[in-house]
């Protein structure tokens, strides 16, 4: 029941304050153990860059694969999987620890320090916030400042992007990350508190920093990646769910977001990262995704929804406000379903 009074009462504070820049965020502690282990593990294995390379090619094997190269191949995902289960396991287990210390004190320690780190695992207000930044440089008619508000919250290469571009891209990031900073850690520490929410947390960053098909990290960060997909499978499609729910809510055009997630829910590389794109795209009535440009490299994708209309600064608001009722229909759907199974337990 505290747990449940935490992730609550965490879920709020974010809601009023946002991050405080001020504080060292458990998260950057977690990217640092990441880097860390990283480093070590690719000195143990001897290697720097993908075995594909041809420096590391020795003699081929009978189906045409280098000998060393499938071995190198080989060390580099156990590597990565080792490096997943040390992080995962660390970010579970400490949190666990620590709040089992602070119940012995004192329960209303635990209470406390457990709702603070709810506060700090959920991220909406600083999507919100951040995504802010690129609607008022917009809206200033200044593009060069909303390319680079934009580049602080998307991956992909921003220098050449239009107003429109830099618009689709805030939108697309609200919509992907509704699920992946706000109700995906939110539905983890709704079932085992905040130690689920820092295992959620690490398993998202591990795929944020090694979940990438280049040469560096097509082995190593294989494990990290398909994981990282097993822990958002079911939150991306509840949200997906709530988030349509949320369209009719905010006035938007529910009938048409469950119109384009069932028929566009699937237009991605990831498994999961279309499902609440669609459903944003639906329920503004705008055309998302599309060819983008990752590190000067142009890579082909499927669109997104219909552009029955011209997508424009204010969606980015209006993507805003459809994530944090989202939220709220989880938060309040899920905590009753567990305060129920908690008294009748």
């Amino acid at each position: 029941m505290m747990s449940l009074a935490a992730c609550a009462a965490g879920f709020f504070l974010d809601f009023i304050f946002g991050d405080p820049v001020w504080l060292y965020h458990p998260v950057r502690l977690i990217g640092k153990g990441i880097s860390f282990g990283e480093r070590q593990l690719r000195r143990l294995c001897g290697q720097r860059s993908c075995p594909t390379d041809p420096q590391l090619q020795g003699n081929k094997t009978e189906d045409g694969q280098p000998e060393s190269g499938r071995e190198d191949s080989r060390k580099l995902v156990a590597a990565g999987a080792f490096l997943w289960v040390c992080i995962a396991g660390l970010s579970f287990l400490i949190p666990l620890g620590v709040l089992a210390l602070a119940q012995k004190i004192h329960p209303a320690l635990k209470f406390v320090l457990e709702t603070f780190w709810c506060y700090q695992i959920i991220a909406a207000r600083c999507l919100c916030k951040e995504s802010g930044k690129v609607y008022d440089r917009l809206k200033a008619e200044d593009l060069p400042g909303a390319r680079k508000a934009v580049s602080m919250i998307v991956g992909r290469d921003t220098e050449n992007l239009s107003a429109e571009g830099v618009t689709k891209a805030a939108v697309e990031t609200v919509a992907e990350n509704t699920s992946d900073g706000v109700t995906a850690p939110l539905i983890y520490m709704l079932i085992g508190g905040a130690p689920f929410g820092f295992l959620y947390k690490a398993v998202n960053t591990m795929d944020s920093m090694l979940g990438y098909k280049n040469d560096k990290y097509l082995y190593f960060g294989r494990i990290p990646a398909k994981l990282d997909d097993v822990f958002n499978y079911i939150p991306a499609r509840v949200t997906a769910m709530f988030m349509i729910a949320a369209s009719f809510l905010c006035g938007l055009d529910g009938k048409n977001a469950w119109r384009i997630y069932r028929r566009d829910r699937r237009k991605h590389a990831s498994p999961n990262a279309a499902q609440t794109e669609a459903v944003c795209a639906g329920a503004l009535r705008v055309r998302l995704a599309g060819d983008a440009v990752y590190f000067g490299k142009l890579y082909k994708k499927e669109f997104i929804g219909d552009a029955i209309r011209q997508i424009e600064p204010e969606d980015i608001k209006r993507a805003g406000r459809l994530m944090y009722v989202t939220a709220f229909l989880l938060l309040i759907v899920f905590g009753a379903v567990k305060y129920a199974l908690l008294i009748l337990i």
